[in-house]
């Protein structure tokens, strides 16, 4: 028997087999929890993967093709992704259509650059999960195959052992559970090929030997791996290392493209900052800028937050082609005083802080997993105390730095925030930046004049710039309208803006790039701020800034004012607009809503990925709604199966899926029901003189002629896939004719018996036979 390849009979045996596959698979799922955070993807490619394995255990029952339940099962998991990840945003979709292969793959494009881009762990998003579901799928299909298809199950490891790779390529470690758990079923899997088929009487004992060795493994290898590790030379050694965790810092991207849905973000921390209110500055000479101690806290009304402060901005973008935003670095870059404002408002540039033009607070700020030349700053005018070599875009009011961010640099700002109201900017008129007339430009496209038309629409009962960009927020802002989605439907003009008001779906870009069109469309300049949303309270007196908190906003020039910020993405996304933009300011908030709270935004920002925010609590429903076509695809395709396969049985007559071995175990069940049996230990030869023996002391006579040439056939077959190198080729109504013409012999026999048994107690002596004269 040696170096015979095992067969795992078709059966219960067979979906049993699978299911552990199935389960292996799912339990390595947990080696990639290191490396993504945990999240939906992790349930939604366990029961995909169960999905498959349903089929393809269905489609083994009946059929004894190798390849063929791999066939179907990859023919399932190609629909189920198509449909799940290559439905159109905000469409359900039960069927692909000719479109969803393309949307598909270009979602795991964007997979494949969220990986090359994040940091580690990185979020979960979309694009993530189609890249793991996919290879999950690959890795059931390959084990299965190999295991039960092949019937090599010690192979499949080399399969569950891909799942591995990636966090043993970057040197971090998944669980011990996750390793117990697929060593676990791996065992089980191979205990299940190693069993005999045909152990009746053994079988409960065998099972409950495999199971308790496996288990018994485990549980060995989990309790002594530490005391081994104890002695000496032990603990020195390790696997291979070849990547330490990052997989690089964060920085924000500068060449925004409208036709690309939004990645995942870095959920790693980019920035830690404190704010401290500040007193007004008492008798202080011009020039001399105190910086006041934590205990000055109690100035004003000693409730200055992050909010307050507002967003940090790194840079702007003005230069817009219809598609994509350019950005060229500046050659006009200046030094500053540390003790003078920076501002996009001529007026101020330069000037002292001045507590009686706005509220003044002090921010000290620590850089974290960030590498950027563009140093985060409020967008309020504010002084800037920075080490090391850094300059001052006045245009664009930026700061850029030649060696960039690094993890833990530190600097401080006093910022000036203005006591700016919508009574203020209501009667401003629009201002005149010193930009040569860019923020004013509007790419000629096909749609130019369309959306030109539809902003004049919006803006038709609006008197004064300031109207005309409220409306604007307004009509971008109301959710009847729009709706926050990372996932952009393809291009269908060369004018992304258009495209955007017609699918009513994307996220911060698509929003800030089309209200400052919309705006420039209405002669008032208009550019891009990209930056970062205020932090999140630590609960300890400061805020915390994340990959996760990367945003984009418009921002429209007023006289007096300088470039002011608007928010039109939505608010479940941003949480309420600035003041000045608040229609519903004065109105008072919900109770139980802290004002320093902003929802979290749901994509964080890659490495040189596009900004935006998170998913919104209603993400949860769209990702339900996501699974409710691919609930009703798998059902659509159970319910076919399940009715093929009730019409294959039926005309097959159990017969199809027929084995020598299974023939063996009906002719065994057949012939124990008419009295003839024999026992495990027995081989195929001497069962056949035991049938006989048995029949010529039962019946009188033993089996002669096509029925005991049957008998011996079949147990030919059967010694044959038992033994031999070469499995026998023998089809399933051959194996179901043997059966009956043997039955048909031994039923024959035992009549005769009955009969003359019943003459001879009526004392009927038997005829004699006729020789046919």
């Amino acid at each position: 028997m040696t170096g015979r390849v095992q067969r795992i009979p078709r059966g219960p045996r067979s979906a049993l087999g699978t299911a552990l596959v199935a389960a292996a698979t799912c339990a390595s799922l947990f080696a990639l929890t290191g490396l993504v955070v945990r999240g939906s993807w992790l349930p939604a490619t366990c029961v995909i993967v169960l999905v498959v394995a349903a089929v393809v255990a269905g489609v083994r029952a009946v059929t004894r093709s190798a390849w063929a339940p791999t066939l179907a099962g990859t023919a399932v998991a190609v629909v189920v992704l198509l449909v799940r990840y290559g439905a159109p945003p905000g469409r359900l979709q039960v069927l692909p259509d000719l479109g969803s292969l393309d949307r598909t793959l270009a979602t795991a494009r964007e997979g494949v650059a969220l990986i090359n881009a994040s940091l580690v762990p990185m979020a979960g998003a979309r694009p993530a999960e189609l890249l793991v579901v996919t290879g999950a799928l690959a890795v059931f299909l390959l084990a299965d195959l190999v295991a039960l298809g092949i019937g090599a199950p010690a192979l499949s490891g080399l399969a569950f052992a891909c799942m591995w790779a990636p966090a043993v390529v970057l040197g971090f470690p998944a669980s011990g559970w996750a390793i117990g758990w697929t060593a676990l079923f791996y065992l089980l899997l191979l205990a299940l090929g190693a069993a005999p088929p045909t152990a009746h009487s053994d079988r409960g004992r065998r099972a409950s030997v495999a199971v308790l060795a496996s288990v018994s493994l485990i549980i060995a290898t989990l309790l002594a791996g530490p005391a081994v590790a104890a002695f000496p030379g032990w603990a020195t050694m390790s696997m291979p290392s070849f990547g330490s965790g990052p997989v690089g810092p964060m920085s924000l991207s500068d060449d925004l493209d409208l036709r690309e849905s939004l990645g995942t973000r870095s959920g790693q921390v980019v920035l830690r900052y404190t704010v401290t209110p500040e007193t007004a500055p008492e008798a202080a000479p011009q020039g001399d800028a105190p910086t006041p101690s934590p205990s000055e806290s109690a100035a004003g009304d000693g409730n200055v937050t992050a909010n307050d402060v507002g967003p940090l901005r790194a840079f702007t973008l003005t230069t817009f082609d219809g598609s994509v935003w350019d950005r060229s670095d500046s050659l006009d870059l200046t030094s500053w005083d540390p003790t003078t404002l920076l501002s996009s408002d001529p007026e101020i540039r330069g000037t002292v802080p001045d507590a009686e033009r706005g509220t003044l607070a002090t921010v000290q700020l620590e850089v974290g997993n960030m590498r950027e030349r563009r140093l985060p700053v409020s967008t309020f005018p504010r002084t800037l105390d920075v080490p090391g070599q850094w300059e001052y875009d006045p245009a664009r009011d930026e700061v850029i730095g030649r060696r960039g961010t690094f993890d833990g640099m530190t600097y401080g700002m006093r910022v000036q925030i203005p006591s700016l109201t919508k009574e203020d900017l209501a009667g401003a008129d629009v201002g005149e930046p010193d930009d040569d007339g860019a923020s004013l430009e509007v790419p000629q496209t096909a749609h130019t004049d369309d959306v030109s038309a539809l902003a004049r629409e919006i803006t038709a009962d609006a008197s004064t710039p300031y109207e005309q960009a409220m409306a604007l927020q307004t009509y971008f802002r109301a959710t009847t309208n729009f709706t926050y989605d990372t996932r952009v439907a393809p291009s269908q003009s060369d004018d992304a803006v258009w495209d955007f008001v017609q699918s009513q779906r994307g996220y911060c870009v698509q929003f800030a790039t089309s209200m400052a069109m919309m705006a420039r469309t209405l002669d008032i300049p208009a550019r891009v701020g990209v930056g970062f949303l205020p932090g999140d309270s630590d609960r300890n007196g400061g805020y915390v800034v994340s990959g996760q908190k990367a945003h984009a906003w418009p921002e429209l020039y007023f006289e007096g004012h300088g470039w002011v910020r608007f928010e039109p993405t939505p608010a479940v996304q941003t949480g309420a607009p600035p003041r000045w933009s608040d229609p519903f300011v004065g109105v008072s908030a919900p109770a139980g809503q802290p004002d320093d709270i902003v929802p979290l935004p749901g994509q964080g920002s890659t490495a040189s990925a596009a900004p935006g925010a998170q998913s919104s609590p209603g993400g949860a429903a769209d990702d339900a709604q996501a699974w409710m076509p691919v609930a009703i695809t798998v059902a659509l395709v159970l319910g076919v199966a399940g009715l093929a396969l009730a019409l294959v049985r039926r005309r097959t007559r159990l017969r199809s899926d027929l084995t020598p071995e299974r023939a063996w175990q009906r002719a065994r069940r057949r012939l124990g029901a008419k009295g003839v049996s024999w026992t495990d230990a027995d081989s195929p030869r001497t069962v056949v003189a035991s049938v006989h023996e048995q029949l010529r002391t039962t019946a009188g006579a033993p089996l002669s002629g096509p029925p005991a040439e049957a008998l011996e056939r079949l147990a030919n077959t059967v010694e044959r896939e038992r033994y031999a190198r070469v499995q026998p080729d023998v089809e399933p109504a051959v194996l179901a004719g043997w059966v009956d013409e043997m039955m048909r012999g031994v039923e024959t026999l035992l009549d005769d018996r009955s009969r003359l048994s019943d003459r001879s107690r009526r004392g009927v002596a038997p005829s004699a036979p006729r020789d046919g004269t």
